[in-house]
């Protein structure tokens, strides 16, 4: 089988502002882009083109008067929406829609052949976003939009969404955990050291979804092989069992020891075997169905070699 690699980016995504001092700044995406290019990695990828999220999509996981209340906040010219740290422009509502809509077009692909696996070079990113309530840089939470989308556009019974992002995903989790069909796993910083300070251990889902929340919080300047560990031995073993019809992963690559807003110790090298392990994932139990999400990561050479790296691995699972 010939592993055919889509990546989803448009020029739109670098209008969202939110302002000069925001370290989630356009910039990340014009790094990565300039890498994709530069690389020659651009002519071997099938380009997906993104597309605004039908509210209809957006309201499966927001409430509509959380949307309508964002979307009135950048017609009237605001510059923060909901918390200081979401700074916002007149385009933020159009791009942030945008941007979940990178992930439903990377779901589109994926379901109609027309690409293997997806990294999804979009932003604003999401997964601290939850049902009404904007936070950590984040307004619409892609992975869970898309998640939503999979089962209800196309079927799909069970999504695996791995969060390898350095700070938790609370939006995500909020979400999904309730639901036994949306598996969420999270490896982060400890909470007692780290945004948001949710994901502890004990943080496993509630009712009908207990059991399929997991989160692995990690000591400050943890480093590769303690990530790459609780990955293989604990992670996949419970992806295996839960056998999901297609994994994300919202991939943060701030825990690199070079970021400037955590405390971890992983490794150029570290990102490549993390990804590498779900990729081999994916082939074995969701026919290849992987979708990567971007979602932090503040230092724009490791966001370059890491997302270079990540794509590489997607396009070549097989030679792995």
């Amino acid at each position: 089988m010939k592993v055919n690699t889509g990546y989803v980016f448009d020029e739109r995504y670098l209008r969202h502002d939110p302002g000069t001092w925001h370290p989630e700044r356009p910039d990340r995406l014009r790094a990565i882009q300039r890498r994709v290019m530069f690389s020659g990695l651009i002519n071997e990828l099938t380009l997906i083109q993104p597309y605004e999220a039908p509210l209809e999509w957006l309201t499966r996981v927001h409430h509509p008067d959380y949307v309508e209340r964002f979307r009135q906040a950048c017609l009237k010219n605001y510059t923060i929406f909901q918390s200081p740290d979401n700074g916002i422009c007149p385009e933020s509502y159009a791009i942030a829609r945008l941007s979940a809509g990178g992930i439903l077009a990377a779901g589109d692909a994926i379901m109609t052949g027309q690409a293997t696996n997806v990294f999804c070079a979009v932003r604003p990113p999401g997964h601290h976003a939850e049902h009404a309530q904007a936070m950590g840089f984040c307004f619409f939470n892609n992975v869970a939009i898309g998640a939503r989308y999979l089962q209800e556009k196309y079927g799909l019974e069970r999504i695996a969404i791995v969060d390898w992002d350095v700070h938790h995903g609370n939006g995500t989790q909020h979400l999904f955990e309730e639901d036994p069909t949306v598996f969420y796993i999270s490896l982060h910083e400890d909470p007692s050291h780290c945004y948001p300070g949710t994901g502890h251990r004990s943080e496993k889902g509630k009712g009908p979804g207990l059991g399929y929340t997991l989160n692995f919080p990690f000591p400050p300047r943890s480093g590769d092989w303690d990530y790459l560990e609780v990955l293989e031995e604990e992670v996949i073993p419970a992806l295996a069992a839960f056998r999901p019809d297609c994994l994300i992963i919202s991939a943060g690559f701030d825990a690199h020891a070079n970021d400037p807003l955590a405390h971890m110790r992983l490794s150029r090298t570290g990102f490549a075997r993390m990804g590498r392990v779900l990729a081999f994932f994916a082939q074995e139990y969701c026919q290849f169905r992987l979708i990567t999400v971007l979602e932090g990561g503040y230092n724009l050479e490791v966001l370059e070699d890491c997302v270079e790296d990540h794509i590489r691995i997607l396009q070549n699972i097989f030679d792995s």
